[in-house]
């Protein structure tokens, strides 16, 4: 093994040195002694000048004619434009795996994949920026490029979510948080995914199709919308998942959440027609919470408590619940504020009959979503994260995570 990764290494440092002569060679990239430059003026040629980038075959040195205009002020260099090196040391395909990775694992350890499995040297620092800069240019397309998609589907779901990251401190300054001293360490990254269930189990019961899942998410505003003026950032983030995925044109459109206010305002403003349920597994571990703290959490009887109330809920008996806790609320604030939850959320409790339509009342997707879209990169131990670094590491895992890459560096690649 040790002999076949020695052999790839050679072969592709005389790739490069190939690669570098041909391109040497050639100097179509002289345009004369003026060209026009981008602005509209003219661009005056003030030499050949050397630069070594990282490719996939390793460094390359390309010495490549230089033009500098003075009515803009700025300078060019044709062939970085022609190969696609313009923004920095790396190639488009080694741009390409930093993106791939980084989306996935930590800088560090992206520096470390190419390097044992591409033979690729590239510093963490290079990774970092590369990371951030594609993340960015991912945002701003995700936010200009929202194709519908047609035919529409029977029914769709939309789960909507939220999760805290952990910020650095300036960050942080003048927010409120749950710390004891009331400061504030995480900002809060709302999520919204799409998918499909149109698949069955063994039971009939339909479940998420494998592969369906869609996801968008960033640092940014929820506020009620019907309170602004204008929509938030957030309700704007949605609205475009719902027209990219095709959501907004399902005959039976299903939103999916927790008991958040914010996620049933965005729902009725957005979707008002849609049907909406509170995620069995996240009602079924509210009850279960309070059953602990009101009886015990090692108690037999909080845990038989838990099953009866549990089973109350999945067969629609709310009102039984309600009872049961009504007995207890003298004694236990705890009882109160669930009996609060349980009418609150009443009409999205319905799991009896959304089981009878056909429906999924819980699919663990947004549970998920925010543990494999946003934890699992960017809540690991040591990080913390600027709004801008963060949003921008999150479009990048979401466009790879949605199956979206080669679409977009499609229409990169194009411009």
């Amino acid at each position: 093994m040790e002999l076949e990764w020695s052999m790839r290494a050679a072969a592709l440092k005389v790739a490069g040195k190939l690669l570098e002569a041909k391109l040497n060679d050639d100097t179509s990239d002289y345009h004369g002694q003026a060209c026009q430059c981008s602005c509209g003026g003219t661009a005056v040629y003030r030499g050949r000048r050397a630069k070594t980038f990282v490719t996939v075959v390793g460094e390359i040195t390309l010495e490549r004619a230089y033009y500098y205009c003075h009515e803009c002020g700025s300078g060019f260099y044709p062939r970085d434009r022609t190969l696609g090196l313009s923004s920095g040391l790396l190639s488009p395909g080694v741009e390409k795996m930093v993106g791939a990775s980084a989306a996935m694992v930590s800088f560090e350890e992206s520096h470390e994949l190419l390097e044992e499995l591409a033979n690729i040297e590239v510093e963490t620092k290079e990774i970092e920026r590369t990371a951030e800069t594609l993340g960015k240019g991912i945002a701003k397309d995700e936010c200009s490029h929202v194709p519908v998609r047609e035919p529409p589907r029977a029914t769709m779901y939309l789960g909507l979510d939220g999760t805290g990251i952990p910020m650095r401190h300036e960050a942080l300054e003048g927010r409120v948080g749950k710390q004891p001293d009331g400061t504030a360490k995480t900002r809060e990254v709302k999520l919204v995914s799409v998918w499909t269930a149109e698949s069955n189990d063994k039971e009939g019961n339909p479940v998420r199709d494998k592969g369906s899942v869609r996801y968008s998410a960033a640092i940014e505003s929820a506020a009620y919308v019907e309170k602004d003026e204008s929509p938030s950032d957030f309700a704007l983030r949605v609205e475009r998942e719902a027209r990219r995925t095709g959501f907004e044109n399902a005959h039976r459109q299903v939103i999916i959440g927790d008991g958040a206010k914010w996620i049933w305002a965005l729902a009725y403003e957005l979707f008002p027609h849609g049907i909406q349920i509170i995620d069995l597994y996240h009602a079924l571990e509210t009850v279960s919470t309070v059953a602990k703290k009101i009886f015990g959490v090692e108690s037999e009887e909080a845990e038989q408590k838990a099953q009866s109330w549990r089973a109350q809920l999945e067969r629609g008996a709310i009102d039984e619940l309600i009872a049961a806790l009504t007995v207890l609320e003298d004694q236990h604030p705890e009882a109160t504020t669930c009996i609060g939850y349980l009418e609150t959320n009443r009409e999205r409790m319905r799991y009896p009959l959304f089981r009878s339509l056909g429906l999924c009342v819980s699919s663990g997707v947004e549970e998920a979503g925010c543990k494999v879209a946003i934890g699992t990169r960017l809540k690991r131990a040591g990080m913390h994260w600027t709004v801008e670094g963060a949003n921008a590491i999150i479009a990048l895992r979401c466009n790879r995570l949605s199956h979206r890459d080669e679409d977009y560096w499609a229409r990169r690649n194009a411009a």
